[in-house]
Protein backbone atom coordinates (compact mmCIF):
# COMPACT_ATOMS: atom_id res chain seq x y z
CA UNK A 1 0.00 0.00 0.00
CA UNK A 2 1.48 3.53 -0.57
CA UNK A 3 1.22 5.86 1.89
CA UNK A 4 -0.88 9.34 0.64
CA UNK A 5 -1.81 10.23 4.57
CA UNK A 6 0.24 13.66 4.23
CA UNK A 7 -1.40 14.51 0.45
CA UNK A 8 -3.77 17.55 0.67
CA UNK A 9 -3.28 19.38 -3.16
CA UNK A 10 -3.46 17.27 -6.10
CA UNK A 11 -3.28 18.23 -9.85
CA UNK A 12 -5.14 15.50 -11.75
CA UNK A 13 -4.82 15.82 -16.16
CA UNK A 14 -6.83 14.14 -18.18
CA UNK A 15 -5.12 13.00 -21.37
CA UNK A 16 -6.87 13.55 -24.71
CA UNK A 17 -7.59 10.04 -25.78
CA UNK A 18 -9.29 10.04 -22.68
CA UNK A 19 -11.59 12.25 -22.63
CA UNK A 20 -12.59 11.93 -26.55
CA UNK A 21 -14.98 9.64 -28.50
CA UNK A 22 -15.06 9.43 -32.27
CA UNK A 23 -17.57 11.90 -32.59
CA UNK A 24 -16.59 14.80 -30.16
CA UNK A 25 -16.68 14.46 -26.38
CA UNK A 26 -17.09 11.00 -23.99
CA UNK A 27 -19.70 12.09 -21.47
CA UNK A 28 -19.09 8.96 -20.04
CA UNK A 29 -15.66 9.77 -19.08
CA UNK A 30 -16.21 12.79 -18.26
CA UNK A 31 -18.92 11.93 -16.11
CA UNK A 32 -17.11 9.14 -14.19
CA UNK A 33 -13.75 11.71 -13.35
CA UNK A 34 -15.88 14.48 -12.06
CA UNK A 35 -18.21 12.12 -9.56
CA UNK A 36 -14.86 10.65 -8.45
CA UNK A 37 -13.28 14.05 -7.81
CA UNK A 38 -16.71 15.32 -6.06
CA UNK A 39 -15.59 12.17 -3.62
CA UNK A 40 -12.19 13.44 -3.29
CA UNK A 41 -13.05 17.20 -2.35
CA UNK A 42 -15.99 15.36 0.08
CA UNK A 43 -12.45 13.95 2.00
CA UNK A 44 -10.87 17.61 2.06
CA UNK A 45 -8.62 17.75 -1.05
CA UNK A 46 -7.99 20.44 -2.69
CA UNK A 47 -8.21 19.53 -6.47
CA UNK A 48 -6.89 21.01 -9.57
CA UNK A 49 -7.57 19.69 -12.96
CA UNK A 50 -5.78 19.88 -16.08
CA UNK A 51 -7.99 18.50 -19.25
CA UNK A 52 -6.61 18.30 -22.71
CA UNK A 53 -9.30 17.83 -25.97
CA UNK A 54 -10.07 21.07 -26.51
CA UNK A 55 -7.91 21.37 -29.76
CA UNK A 56 -9.69 17.20 -30.67
CA UNK A 57 -12.91 18.16 -29.53
CA UNK A 58 -12.60 21.59 -32.22
CA UNK A 59 -11.67 19.38 -35.11
CA UNK A 60 -13.98 16.99 -34.82
CA UNK A 61 -17.11 19.53 -34.61
CA UNK A 62 -15.14 20.61 -38.15
CA UNK A 63 -15.28 16.83 -39.43
CA UNK A 64 -11.71 17.53 -39.50
CA UNK A 65 -10.14 13.90 -38.81
CA UNK A 66 -6.42 14.06 -39.32
CA UNK A 67 -3.67 15.78 -37.56
CA UNK A 68 -4.11 19.07 -36.82
CA UNK A 69 -0.60 20.47 -38.19
CA UNK A 70 -1.13 24.24 -38.93
CA UNK A 71 -0.79 26.61 -35.96
CA UNK A 72 -3.95 28.94 -37.40
CA UNK A 73 -6.38 25.89 -37.37
CA UNK A 74 -4.83 24.29 -34.17
CA UNK A 75 -5.98 27.59 -32.79
CA UNK A 76 -9.41 27.83 -34.87
CA UNK A 77 -10.00 24.54 -33.16
CA UNK A 78 -8.87 25.53 -29.68
CA UNK A 79 -11.20 28.52 -29.93
CA UNK A 80 -14.34 25.88 -31.13
CA UNK A 81 -13.69 23.40 -28.66
CA UNK A 82 -12.61 24.96 -25.39
CA UNK A 83 -16.32 26.14 -24.82
CA UNK A 84 -17.26 22.54 -25.53
CA UNK A 85 -14.95 21.48 -23.30
CA UNK A 86 -16.06 23.74 -20.61
CA UNK A 87 -19.10 23.21 -21.08
CA UNK A 88 -19.27 19.38 -20.44
CA UNK A 89 -17.36 19.67 -17.29
CA UNK A 90 -19.63 22.82 -15.91
CA UNK A 91 -22.72 20.08 -16.40
CA UNK A 92 -21.18 17.22 -14.91
CA UNK A 93 -19.96 19.55 -11.92
CA UNK A 94 -23.36 21.40 -11.05
CA UNK A 95 -24.59 17.28 -10.51
CA UNK A 96 -22.55 17.57 -7.02
CA UNK A 97 -22.94 22.03 -6.78
CA UNK A 98 -19.50 22.46 -7.32
CA UNK A 99 -18.43 25.07 -9.95
CA UNK A 100 -15.45 24.78 -12.09
CA UNK A 101 -13.27 27.85 -13.58
CA UNK A 102 -11.39 27.81 -16.93
CA UNK A 103 -7.72 28.69 -16.52
CA UNK A 104 -6.26 29.33 -20.05
CA UNK A 105 -2.56 29.77 -19.93
CA UNK A 106 0.95 30.04 -21.87
CA UNK A 107 4.26 29.32 -20.94
CA UNK A 108 4.76 32.95 -20.53
CA UNK A 109 2.85 33.75 -17.81
CA UNK A 110 4.36 31.04 -15.60
CA UNK A 111 8.30 32.20 -16.90
CA UNK A 112 6.94 35.60 -15.30
CA UNK A 113 7.68 36.23 -12.16
CA UNK A 114 4.46 38.82 -11.66
CA UNK A 115 2.05 37.24 -14.04
CA UNK A 116 3.22 33.52 -12.02
CA UNK A 117 2.80 35.06 -8.95
CA UNK A 118 -0.79 36.69 -9.60
CA UNK A 119 -1.45 33.12 -11.22
CA UNK A 120 -0.87 31.66 -8.08
CA UNK A 121 -2.67 34.00 -5.85
CA UNK A 122 -5.79 33.49 -8.04
CA UNK A 123 -5.58 29.78 -8.22
CA UNK A 124 -5.28 29.68 -3.77
CA UNK A 125 -8.61 31.91 -3.63
CA UNK A 126 -10.60 29.55 -6.07
CA UNK A 127 -9.12 26.57 -3.95
CA UNK A 128 -10.36 28.29 -0.79
CA UNK A 129 -13.79 28.87 -2.03
CA UNK A 130 -14.28 25.70 -3.51
CA UNK A 131 -13.87 25.89 -6.55
CA UNK A 132 -12.43 23.29 -9.36
CA UNK A 133 -9.88 25.23 -11.99
CA UNK A 134 -9.63 23.33 -15.10
CA UNK A 135 -6.79 24.34 -17.05
CA UNK A 136 -5.78 24.03 -20.10
CA UNK A 137 -3.14 25.83 -22.56
CA UNK A 138 -4.28 29.20 -24.41
CA UNK A 139 -3.69 27.41 -27.81
CA UNK A 140 -5.39 30.16 -29.27
CA UNK A 141 -2.75 32.61 -28.87
CA UNK A 142 0.24 30.67 -27.99
CA UNK A 143 2.32 29.85 -30.77
CA UNK A 144 5.81 27.28 -31.08
CA UNK A 145 7.65 30.17 -32.87
CA UNK A 146 7.16 32.67 -30.31
CA UNK A 147 8.28 29.83 -27.50
CA UNK A 148 5.10 30.24 -25.39
CA UNK A 149 4.17 26.72 -25.88
CA UNK A 150 3.88 24.00 -23.32
CA UNK A 151 4.46 21.48 -25.89
CA UNK A 152 1.60 18.69 -24.08
CA UNK A 153 -0.18 19.24 -21.35
CA UNK A 154 1.67 16.61 -19.24
CA UNK A 155 4.54 18.89 -19.20
CA UNK A 156 1.91 22.09 -18.30
CA UNK A 157 0.26 19.71 -15.89
CA UNK A 158 3.78 18.94 -13.88
CA UNK A 159 4.83 22.68 -13.95
CA UNK A 160 1.55 23.51 -12.42
CA UNK A 161 1.57 21.01 -10.02
CA UNK A 162 5.01 22.28 -9.02
CA UNK A 163 4.81 25.76 -8.72
CA UNK A 164 1.45 25.61 -7.25
CA UNK A 165 2.68 23.33 -4.22
CA UNK A 166 0.92 20.06 -4.95
CA UNK A 167 1.44 17.00 -3.41
CA UNK A 168 0.21 14.84 -5.53
CA UNK A 169 0.06 14.40 -9.51
CA UNK A 170 -1.67 12.22 -10.85
CA UNK A 171 -2.07 11.92 -14.71
CA UNK A 172 -4.69 10.08 -16.41
CA UNK A 173 -4.32 7.57 -19.55
CA UNK A 174 -5.48 5.01 -21.62
CA UNK A 175 -2.83 2.53 -20.37
CA UNK A 176 -2.15 1.12 -16.42
CA UNK A 177 1.50 2.93 -16.15
CA UNK A 178 5.18 2.31 -17.10
CA UNK A 179 5.66 -1.01 -18.99
CA UNK A 180 9.42 -2.60 -19.74
CA UNK A 181 7.83 -3.32 -22.95
CA UNK A 182 4.66 -2.29 -25.18
CA UNK A 183 1.85 -5.15 -23.22
CA UNK A 184 -0.22 -4.59 -26.36
CA UNK A 185 2.29 -6.21 -28.57
CA UNK A 186 5.08 -7.76 -25.53
CA UNK A 187 3.68 -11.01 -23.73
CA UNK A 188 6.46 -10.34 -21.19
CA UNK A 189 6.12 -6.99 -20.55
CA UNK A 190 5.82 -5.69 -16.59
CA UNK A 191 4.13 -2.97 -15.37
CA UNK A 192 6.47 -0.66 -13.04
CA UNK A 193 4.64 -0.22 -10.28
CA UNK A 194 7.61 2.08 -8.39
CA UNK A 195 10.35 4.25 -10.00
CA UNK A 196 12.76 6.31 -7.15
CA UNK A 197 14.48 7.80 -10.19
CA UNK A 198 13.78 8.57 -13.80
CA UNK A 199 17.08 7.11 -15.26
CA UNK A 200 17.93 6.44 -18.77
CA UNK A 201 16.92 2.60 -18.56
CA UNK A 202 13.25 4.15 -17.67
CA UNK A 203 12.95 6.48 -20.20
CA UNK A 204 14.58 4.00 -22.16
CA UNK A 205 10.81 1.89 -22.10
CA UNK A 206 8.41 5.32 -22.95
CA UNK A 207 7.78 5.00 -26.63
CA UNK A 208 5.45 6.41 -29.53
CA UNK A 209 2.89 9.34 -29.11
CA UNK A 210 -0.81 8.54 -28.28
CA UNK A 211 -3.39 9.30 -31.47
CA UNK A 212 -4.16 11.88 -34.21
CA UNK A 213 -5.16 14.89 -30.87
CA UNK A 214 -3.01 13.60 -28.24
CA UNK A 215 0.66 15.31 -28.16
CA UNK A 216 1.81 13.49 -25.33
CA UNK A 217 2.81 9.95 -24.92
CA UNK A 218 4.43 7.84 -21.85
CA UNK A 219 7.73 9.69 -22.66
CA UNK A 220 6.25 13.00 -21.94
CA UNK A 221 4.65 12.12 -18.88
CA UNK A 222 8.32 10.83 -17.66
CA UNK A 223 9.57 14.32 -18.10
CA UNK A 224 6.50 15.88 -16.34
CA UNK A 225 6.91 13.14 -13.56
CA UNK A 226 10.86 14.59 -13.18
CA UNK A 227 9.62 17.86 -13.03
CA UNK A 228 7.22 17.01 -10.59
CA UNK A 229 9.57 15.08 -8.50
CA UNK A 230 12.02 18.12 -8.38
CA UNK A 231 8.85 20.20 -7.03
CA UNK A 232 8.34 17.57 -4.26
CA UNK A 233 5.58 16.26 -5.79
CA UNK A 234 5.01 12.33 -6.52
CA UNK A 235 3.60 11.33 -9.37
CA UNK A 236 0.85 8.78 -10.55
CA UNK A 237 0.65 7.76 -14.01
CA UNK A 238 -2.56 5.33 -13.95
CA UNK A 239 -5.15 4.47 -16.43
CA UNK A 240 -8.43 6.34 -16.31
CA UNK A 241 -10.45 3.71 -17.86
CA UNK A 242 -9.85 1.74 -14.42
CA UNK A 243 -13.05 1.86 -12.30
CA UNK A 244 -13.10 4.69 -8.94
CA UNK A 245 -9.27 4.97 -10.33
CA UNK A 246 -8.87 8.82 -8.03
CA UNK A 247 -10.14 7.29 -5.13
CA UNK A 248 -8.45 4.19 -5.34
CA UNK A 249 -4.69 5.45 -5.86
CA UNK A 250 -5.38 7.93 -2.45
CA UNK A 251 -6.75 5.00 -0.84
CA UNK A 252 -2.97 3.23 -1.34
CA UNK A 253 -4.11 1.16 -3.85
CA UNK A 254 -0.97 0.46 -6.21
CA UNK A 255 -2.63 1.33 -9.56
CA UNK A 256 -0.38 2.69 -12.21
CA UNK A 257 3.51 3.71 -12.12
CA UNK A 258 4.21 5.83 -9.12
CA UNK A 259 7.39 8.33 -9.12
CA UNK A 260 8.69 9.12 -5.76
CA UNK A 261 9.03 12.95 -5.30
CA UNK A 262 12.56 14.21 -4.23
CA UNK A 263 12.96 16.89 -1.30
CA UNK A 264 11.09 19.97 -2.34
CA UNK A 265 12.68 22.89 -3.06
CA UNK A 266 11.86 26.39 -1.86
CA UNK A 267 8.67 27.92 -4.50
CA UNK A 268 11.11 30.82 -5.36
CA UNK A 269 13.78 28.10 -6.46
CA UNK A 270 11.45 25.75 -8.30
CA UNK A 271 10.22 28.83 -10.41
CA UNK A 272 13.73 29.60 -11.44
CA UNK A 273 14.58 26.11 -11.94
CA UNK A 274 11.54 25.39 -14.24
CA UNK A 275 11.27 28.82 -15.99
CA UNK A 276 12.41 28.80 -19.63
CA UNK A 277 16.22 31.13 -19.78
CA UNK A 278 15.58 34.39 -21.90
CA UNK A 279 19.53 34.43 -22.51
CA UNK A 280 22.96 32.97 -21.06
CA UNK A 281 26.14 33.96 -18.72
CA UNK A 282 28.98 32.26 -19.36
CA UNK A 283 31.67 32.59 -16.86
CA UNK A 284 35.03 30.96 -16.38
CA UNK A 285 36.36 27.67 -14.64
CA UNK A 286 37.01 29.94 -11.38
CA UNK A 287 33.32 31.25 -11.11
CA UNK A 288 32.03 27.80 -11.94
CA UNK A 289 33.82 26.53 -8.76
CA UNK A 290 32.93 29.62 -6.46
CA UNK A 291 29.48 29.17 -7.46
CA UNK A 292 29.34 25.48 -6.41
CA UNK A 293 30.87 26.92 -3.41
CA UNK A 294 27.75 29.12 -2.90
CA UNK A 295 29.43 32.01 -3.66
CA UNK A 296 28.27 35.18 -5.63
CA UNK A 297 28.90 35.78 -9.18
CA UNK A 298 31.59 38.37 -9.62
CA UNK A 299 31.63 40.59 -13.15
CA UNK A 300 35.33 39.07 -13.17
CA UNK A 301 34.40 35.73 -13.54
CA UNK A 302 32.00 36.42 -16.99
CA UNK A 303 32.92 35.50 -20.35
CA UNK A 304 30.08 36.36 -22.61
CA UNK A 305 26.11 36.94 -22.91
CA UNK A 306 24.21 35.01 -24.95
CA UNK A 307 20.24 36.85 -25.74
CA UNK A 308 18.45 39.83 -24.13
CA UNK A 309 16.87 39.53 -20.85
CA UNK A 310 16.30 41.58 -17.96
CA UNK A 311 17.42 42.55 -14.71
CA UNK A 312 15.02 39.98 -12.55
CA UNK A 313 14.75 37.67 -15.26
CA UNK A 314 16.27 34.07 -15.20
CA UNK A 315 19.38 33.67 -17.31
CA UNK A 316 21.38 29.96 -18.11
CA UNK A 317 24.49 30.14 -16.26
CA UNK A 318 26.80 28.36 -18.89
CA UNK A 319 30.72 27.26 -18.16
CA UNK A 320 33.31 27.71 -20.49
CA UNK A 321 32.82 24.41 -22.43
CA UNK A 322 29.36 25.81 -23.36
CA UNK A 323 27.24 23.27 -20.64
CA UNK A 324 24.93 24.76 -18.41
CA UNK A 325 24.93 23.91 -14.99
CA UNK A 326 22.72 26.55 -13.63
CA UNK A 327 19.76 28.89 -13.58
CA UNK A 328 19.86 32.64 -11.92
CA UNK A 329 18.08 35.69 -11.36
CA UNK A 330 20.97 38.23 -11.82
CA UNK A 331 20.62 42.32 -10.59
CA UNK A 332 21.34 43.53 -13.88
CA UNK A 333 19.89 42.95 -17.14
CA UNK A 334 22.33 41.44 -20.18
CA UNK A 335 23.68 45.00 -21.29
CA UNK A 336 24.34 45.79 -18.38
CA UNK A 337 26.00 42.47 -17.93
CA UNK A 338 28.18 42.61 -20.67
CA UNK A 339 29.78 46.03 -20.32
CA UNK A 340 30.78 44.69 -16.60
CA UNK A 341 32.41 41.34 -17.48
CA UNK A 342 36.00 41.14 -16.60
CA UNK A 343 35.51 43.96 -14.20
CA UNK A 344 35.97 43.96 -11.01
CA UNK A 345 33.20 44.75 -8.28
CA UNK A 346 34.29 47.63 -7.22
CA UNK A 347 34.55 49.36 -10.17
CA UNK A 348 30.59 48.29 -11.00
CA UNK A 349 29.84 51.74 -9.68
CA UNK A 350 32.77 53.18 -11.98
CA UNK A 351 30.60 51.61 -14.98
CA UNK A 352 26.90 51.75 -14.42
CA UNK A 353 26.69 54.40 -11.76
CA UNK A 354 26.24 54.76 -8.45
CA UNK A 355 23.53 52.69 -6.43
CA UNK A 356 24.70 49.25 -8.08
CA UNK A 357 25.09 45.96 -6.20
CA UNK A 358 28.10 44.65 -5.87
CA UNK A 359 27.79 41.11 -7.33
CA UNK A 360 25.85 40.13 -10.53
CA UNK A 361 23.37 37.67 -8.17
CA UNK A 362 24.07 35.84 -5.25
CA UNK A 363 23.51 32.14 -3.92
CA UNK A 364 20.05 32.62 -3.01
CA UNK A 365 19.38 33.37 -6.84
CA UNK A 366 21.07 30.35 -8.37
CA UNK A 367 19.95 26.93 -8.75
CA UNK A 368 21.97 24.46 -10.20
CA UNK A 369 21.22 22.23 -12.73
CA UNK A 370 23.90 19.61 -12.62
CA UNK A 371 25.81 18.06 -9.65
CA UNK A 372 29.09 19.50 -8.93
Amino acid sequence: MRDFSSVKRIVIKAGTNLLSSETGIDMERIRAIVDQIASLKELGYQIILVSSGAVGLGAKALGHNSPVVYIAMKQACAAIGQPLLMSAYREEFQRHNLLPAQVLITKSILNNRKSYNNLRSSVSMLLAMGVIPVFNENDVVSTAELKDVFGDNDRMSALVASKIDADLLILLTDIDGLYTGNPRTDENAVLIHTIPEITPEIMSYAKGAGSAFATGGMKTKLLAAGIAQKGGCGTVIASGYEKNVLTRILRGEELGSYILPETRLSQRERWILNTTPRGSIIVDEGAKRALFAHKSLLPSGIKGIEGVFGKGEVAAIIDAEGSVFAKAVPYFDSTEIEKLQGHKSSEIETVLGKGRKDVIFRPEDVVFTESV
